[in-house]
């Protein structure tokens, strides 16, 4: 049932040029930018919103739980709104609308209103990051367009490294409602710019139909998994009830969902893309190698402020060069991409990760600032090559019409695997502090070095039980350390995996896929 499209039928129009393409490219990259920003500036702020709101700090997790719920929906939707209304019409909505919700959660008067507003948020901004990653695409010109990738990649993986600083410092010197309000001059800049400057290369639409059982199932079984996903550590997972039941909603609607989108004529969500092998590995590649990266970037500030002391500005600020290192770097891999087999740079993607992930398994409670960030500079290079490397990869013979579905899709997967990353890491973290603390609590009862050791803190002028809690208090330390250095190498060995996986892809063709005009 396809309508007459909104603009000529024959070739699209030129790329951009000159400060043209400097300005738009800026504003859609702002637009990935604030999205991602978003959906982590806000987690090292909790305590601060709790306070404020007088609610507690369980409470105030939905703070983060709503957004992700929502913009979980939203994602996959991608692809259908674009070809329903274009993508530049349903990208500026988006980033307004995006805006609107950021300037009411700023003003929220109580904890449930600023969660309605995150819902809001997070349903509306569905479109951003596939949407400028698709703009991005279409307005260089084709030699160049693996620049585009480039700039897309370095702002996505930017983002979730300042999110903690920025969202740190804000909670540290003003008020925590700056967080989304700094989201309303940044949003109408971009929202502005880009419908100004691409308003005329609007692309084709048609009357889609609207797929209304599958967009029902999928509401339901995302909603149910990522609430499963965010509140399953508070509710010591399926020792819950609640969990229990939305763990079977998520599943069950999942397979129900799954079936529906494969059988109907026109769904919401063009699984068929999955039939190509380089999109179908790609994607998996990419989506578990961002929940590695994810699990590791959520780890490490969480490590450095509830046992090392750090502050939410330093624990951010150890993060800073990996991000200055992927900034400077990312223009040099984006000339490359074209001349270099994209594996090959997955592959140096992973073993960057892999390197950087090893280093910081040997650090301990001892390490300086300067013992944590050169691993993170590491990292860096990885950041530099490995977006623009997988998304070569998966986007390789996808036709242009399918690149928002394919965005979309890719997109929802990467936010859906860093969630389970993000549970999964937390979980394991705390889990295997207490198996450590247990062992060190045998060994300790065990060794005449304790009694030594009580009977030195006994001559400082402490009791036995105040002797017995600073020695609890270091062998917990110890603990966390060890369940630290643990994640850390498994994350090193997985990223190895990962790179032989990306080998079972085959070798995209250069400027074509993604990066293909017409």
């Amino acid at each position: 049932m396809a309508g007459a499209p909104s603009q000529g039928a024959g070739a699209g129009p030129a790329p951009l040029t000159g400060p043209a393409l400097a300005l738009v490219a800026f504003a859609l990259a702002l637009g990935t930018f604030m999205q991602v920003l978003d959906s982590t500036i806000a987690n090292v702020s909790l305590p601060t919103i709790a306070g404020n709101l007088g609610v507690s700090s369980d409470n105030s997790t939905w703070v983060v739980t709503a957004f992700a719920v929502a913009n979980g929906v939203a994602v996959p939707l991608t692809g259908w709104l674009m070809g329903k209304f274009g993508v530049v019409r349903t990208f500026c909505v988006s980033v307004l609308l995006f805006t609107i919700a950021s300037f009411l959660c700023g003003i929220a008067w109580n904890l449930s209103s600023l969660i309605g507003f995150r819902v809001l948020q997070g349903a509306v901004s569905g479109p951003m990051i596939p949407g400028s990653q698709a703009l991005l695409i279409s307005i260089f010109p084709p030699q160049k367009r693996s620049t585009a990738l480039g700039i897309w990649s370095m702002t996505t993986l930017v983002a979730p490294i300042m999110g903690p600083i920025l969202g740190g410092y804000i909670s540290d010197n003003y008020h925590w409602s700056w967080i989304f309000l700094i989201n309303v001059p940044v949003g109408l800049f971009c929202a502005g710019v880009c419908w100004r400057g691409l308003s005329a290369r609007e692309t084709p639409t048609r009357n889609l139909p609207i797929d209304k059982v599958g967009l029902i199932m999928l509401v339901v079984w995302v909603g149910a998994l990522q609430m499963m996903l965010d509140l399953g550590k508070n509710d010591d997972w399926f020792h819950s009830t609640r969990i229990v039941v939305m763990t079977i909603i998520a599943v069950v609607g999942f397979i129900a969902w799954l079936i529906w989108e494969l059988t109907d004529a026109n769904p919401a969500v063009d699984l068929s893309l999955f039939k190509g092998r380089n999109f179908a590995i790609g994607t998996l590649a990419f989506c578990l190698g961002y929940a590695v990266f994810f699990a590791n970037t959520l780890l490490l500030p969480l490590w450095l402020q509830t046992q090392l002391g750090y502050t939410a500005t330093w624990a951010g600020l150890v993060a800073a060069p990996s991000g200055a290192v992927a900034v400077v770097l990312t223009p040099f891999v984006a000339r490359l991409s074209g001349k270099v087999d994209a594996r090959i740079m997955a592959t140096i993607a992973f073993a960057a990760f892999g390197l950087s992930y090893w280093m910081r398994s040997g650090l301990n409670t001892q390490a300086s600032f300067g013992d944590f960030v050169l691993p993170l500079m590491v990292q860096g290079i990885a950041m530099s090559t490995f977006f623009l490397a997988m998304l070569t990869i998966a986007l390789d013979g996808v036709p242009q019409a399918r690149i928002p579905s394919a965005t979309g899709i890719s997109n929802f997967a990467r936010i859906t695997a860093g969630s389970f990353a993000a549970s999964l890491t937390t979980t394991m973290w705390d889990r295997r502090e207490a198996l450590h603390q247990a062992h060190l609590a045998e060994a300790i009862g065990q060794n005449p070095v304790w009694q030594m050791a009580r009977m030195g803190l006994n001559h400082l002028g402490l009791t036995d039980t105040q002797a017995a809690a600073a020695v609890t208090r270091q062998m917990v330390g110890q603990a966390y350390l060890l369940a630290s250095t643990d994640i850390f190498y498994v994350s090193a060995w997985l990223c190895i995996v990962l790179a032989a996986l990306t080998w079972f892809t085959r070798r995209p063709k250069p400027h074509d896929g993604p990066i293909a005009a017409d």
